[in-house]
């Protein structure tokens, strides 16, 4: 045990977790690797947890926070923002929701606990509907609508939140129907279970589930959900913290898998937008933003700082086409994984799209989940240079690969063979 993980444990909480049974110190990055402590050189295919979506010391980035910084770090809300407004603007635009309003705020979370706010308020509801194996943040109320037993260490809560099937594919009572079935199935069973409470305020639902496993639905189940949601006068919000900026390659947000009935009433995003630095945010219709009425702030949230860094960040990937190589490498990727892992019998599934890759890892000749493999190859792959997560639904039994979206094809290819050794050393 190093002296900096000695110290760690002294003052950290026993519940927040670390990677790897010898703890990595990373002391820099560059492009699509991080060095440690030591010295050692790794391949990043995890982006601290889909957060350095663009690349390590991206110069760009780096040059906007070193300017801005010599400038003015922070001022918070109640004062004028050139970067914060320009980088509103620019999102509401690329949201497509029509008139739209945006609050940022400094994470995921917090863009989550935002937008329930806001919905429960403008439904005068408490009750909200989220999906089974999501996940929405470590908050009180976002705790309380995490349909993930691993990531709910509570079940006290300001909210009565009522699970719906479909954003697992393949499992669960439905796993084994057509596509068309699968969202014919789900849809009844939301039709079912509203017409057996009060009006919920909303449904909240990831494109993908990030935590969960980089699992999805069928394209068009949301949108499906979507009429028996307007229906019933409940608003919709889409969970885009890990979807969303193009890094599933076919769309630039997750929600337009399901578009046939047009944009969210609500859009959240975080991660990879700040490239590192703290950036979360709403994105809501004006009627929905603006039905608090009371006041409200942000310190943080915002903050010149971190809108400089997104401003930068986010020309350089328009201006890139990241979505289009998260589309291109990412499919070259997830098929030398197909390849890599086809004669294994420990692997169940590599689904995702784009940069959101999971790999499924099971006991050999059954379907039950093998956290002790995730964790065996995790060590194995940082061992051969390689850094990537795990997640799963009631164990962490899936590898999470989502690497900066500039991957190029070369460390693609040289990614899919580190870990084809890793499964097979831990195997």
């Amino acid at each position: 045990m190093t002296g900096l993980h000695e110290r760690h444990l002294a003052v950290s909480p026993e519940w927040l977790a670390l990677y790897y049974r010898h703890p990595l110190e990373l002391t820099h990055g560059e492009g699509r690797h991080v060095w440690d402590a030591d010295g050692n050189r790794y391949l990043d295919f995890f982006g601290g947890i889909l957060t350095t979506m663009t690349a390590h010391a991206l110069p760009e980035v780096t040059k906007a926070v070193a300017e801005q910084a010599g400038r003015i770090i922070h001022s918070s809300t109640l004062y004028l923002n050139r970067p914060m407004v320009e980088m509103a603007e620019r999102i509401a635009t690329l949201s497509g929701i029509p008139d739209a309003r945006v609050f940022f705020t400094t994470s995921g979370t917090e863009a989550n606990d935002t937008a329930l706010l806001l919905a429960t308020a403008y439904r005068r509801s408490n009750q909200i509907l989220a999906m089974r194996n999501s996940y929405h943040g470590r908050s009180f109320s976002t705790v309380s609508i995490t349909g993930n037993q691993a990531w709910s260490p509570t079940s006290l809560s300001p909210l009565q939140t009522l699970y719906v099937h479909g954003g697992v594919r393949s499992r669960g009572p439905y796993a084994e129907l057509s596509d068309e079935r699968f969202i014919q199935a789900c849809v009844a069973d939301l039709e079912d279970l509203l017409g057996h409470t009060r009006r919920p305020a909303a449904l909240i639902a990831e494109p993908v589930q990030g935590v969960g496993g980089f699992t999805s639905p069928p394209d068009g189940l949301f949108a499906a959900f979507r009429e028996v949601l307007d229906r019933h006068g409940v608003l919709w919000i889409s969970d885009e913290v890990q979807t969303g900026w193009g890094r599933t390659g076919d769309h630039f947000w997750g929600w337009q898998a399901h578009a046939e009935h047009g944009p969210p009433d609500i859009l959240t995003f975080a991660k990879g937008i700040g490239n590192g630095m703290s950036v979360g945010g709403v994105v809501a219709r004006a009627e929905v933003m603006n039905c608090l009425d009371a006041n409200s702030i942000s310190t943080f949230g915002g903050s010149p700082i971190t809108m400089a860094a997104s401003l930068a960040n986010l020309s350089y990937l328009l201006e890139h086409d990241l979505q289009g190589n998260a589309r291109r490498v990412g499919g070259l990727l997830i098929e030398r994984l197909r390849g890599v892992t086809a004669a294994s019998p420990a692997v169940r599934e590599v689904r995702g799209r784009g940069l959101m890759i999971g790999i499924e890892l099971v006991r050999p000749g059954t379907d039950e989940a093998d956290p002790e493999a995730a964790a065996a190859v995790l060590e194995a792959a940082r061992a051969g240079g390689l850094l990537i997560g795990k997640g799963g639904g009631h164990s962490t039994s899936v590898l999470r690969i989502a690497p900066p979206l500039t991957l190029t094809v070369a460390e693609a290819e040289e990614g899919a063979a580190i870990l084809a050794d890793a499964l097979h050393a831990a195997g």
